[in-house]
């Protein structure tokens, strides 16, 4: 009977240290493990970027507004983004109220210019035609006069010294005739030139005003794809939109063969990005495509990023293939990569814990349990980091925290270097 009693307890005892140690192993299987990699370590930059051509024709309304003293302009109408035009052909049509008021004004202004330039030819003409016919009637007169002074040679001297008078007065009334007329035809060629002048300044005005108002149907300088420039704020410019004088672009034809994605790398990174350097390019809109590239410019002023208050730099990346699926304006997600480092072991983020603020640890399987060592990091990208010294690639890393090791002491990395 003792030995039956004896036998149940120590069969109950055995179920209870195969439950326990069951439950004990399942806990620490249920929990993942990873190795530590060892080899090249890349640290990488993940930033999101924008398509655009490298180089591209820009689409501008007339160069002579502010000439014409028009300093902003509405857009009518434009034909849809993307759309493919030849050269030559219609692309857009500017709002033309504030030119046509300008062209009937300055009409007004020549029709009156031509009316005063033909009434100064008339007055003098006519005045130079009288002073002729004064020379002529004085010169007839001087004639007359010498007639009368020959025919006085046998009376009296009086009456010979008075036809002298006479003729000498008319000589002179002659001379000053002359030169009158003189003075009259330069201030007639003066008074002319100024008409003429100012009929031409108005006609050319005219002029210049037609060839503006024909500018204003814009069309393709180059064949291309039409993609609406921005304004400022980043908006497109579409109908209804306004230019200026200072930014009169309303649309680029962009060069497909070589394109660029334009992104901004955080002040933080910017330090590790350099011209030369390669990036992993992945497009929004195509993910099984990847493409490689080039930073081929990287700003050295940073600009305040929007509704943050972190800066950015803008980075400029050359696509080394060539596709004709792309197109500006598509979304990238570029991959800089910022350096290679060699022989290195690194681990997934999630291996790192923190205790306070200065001392890193992972979590370390050993024997049938897990211990805490402290860690030193180097360099890391979006996904791991490189540990300089603590692990090691054999070692068996939790990625998550385990419970019930909040207890546990850190084992330190100056514990290591103890014989």
């Amino acid at each position: 009977m003792n030995w039956k009693i004896i036998t149940i307890a120590l069969s109950l005892l055995a179920l209870i240290f195969f439950l326990f140690f069951k439950t004990s192993s399942n806990t620490t299987s249920s929990e993942l493990f990873v190795q530590p990699q060892f080899g090249n370590f890349q640290i990488d930059i993940v930033t999101t970027g924008e398509l655009e051509a490298k180089s591209s024709v820009d689409v501008s309304g007339p160069t002579g507004l502010r000439a014409a003293q028009i300093y902003n302009i509405n857009i009518d109408d434009i034909v849809p983004e993307g759309s493919l035009v030849k050269k030559a052909e219609y692309i857009a049509r500017l709002d033309n109220s504030q030119l046509v008021e300008k062209v009937k004004n300055k009409q007004n202004d020549l029709e009156q210019s031509l009316s005063e330039y033909t009434q100064t030819k008339l007055d003098t003409a006519l005045e130079l035609r009288q002073a002729r016919d004064e020379i002529v009637n004085l010169e007839y007169a001087v004639e007359e006069k010498k007639l009368v002074l020959d025919q006085s040679t046998y009376e009296p001297p009086a009456t010979v010294k008075q036809a002298s008078i006479d003729l000498e007065k008319s000589k002179r009334e002659l001379t000053q005739a002359i030169s009158n007329y003189r003075l009259k035809s330069e201030k007639a060629v003066a008074q002319m030139q100024e008409a003429a002048a100012e009929l031409a300044d108005d006609q050319n005005s005219l002029d210049f005003l037609d060839n503006i108002m024909k500018q204003l149907v814009i069309t393709a300088p180059e064949s291309g794809m039409v993609i609406y420039a921005r304004d400022w704020n980043g908006k497109k410019r579409t109908a209804g939109s306004q230019i200026s004088t200072w930014s009169p672009i309303v649309a680029t034809l962009p060069d497909l063969t070589t394109m660029v994605s334009k992104t901004y790398v955080n002040e933080v990174d910017i330090r590790k990005v350099k011209s030369g350097q390669s990036v992993e390019i992945g497009l929004d809109a195509f993910p099984d495509k990847k493409l490689t590239g080039t930073v081929i410019n990287v700003a050295n002023v940073g600009e305040q990023k929007p509704n943050s208050d972190s800066k950015v730099f803008e980075v400029t990346i050359e696509l080394r293939e060539s596709d004709t699926t792309l197109r500006p304006s598509m979304t990238t997600s570029n991959t800089i990569i910022a350096s290679v480092l060699t022989d290195a072991v690194y681990v997934p983020l999630e291996c790192l814990f923190t205790q306070g603020d200065s001392i890193t640890y992972v979590v370390k399987k050993t024997g049938l349990g897990v211990s805490k060592q402290q860690v030193m990091t180097g360099p890391a990208n979006e996904n791991e980091i490189v540990i300089e010294k603590g692990v090691s690639p054999e070692d068996q890393l939790l990625l998550s925290y385990p419970p019930g090791i909040e207890e546990k002491d850190i084992m330190l990395l100056t514990e290591l270097s103890q014989p």
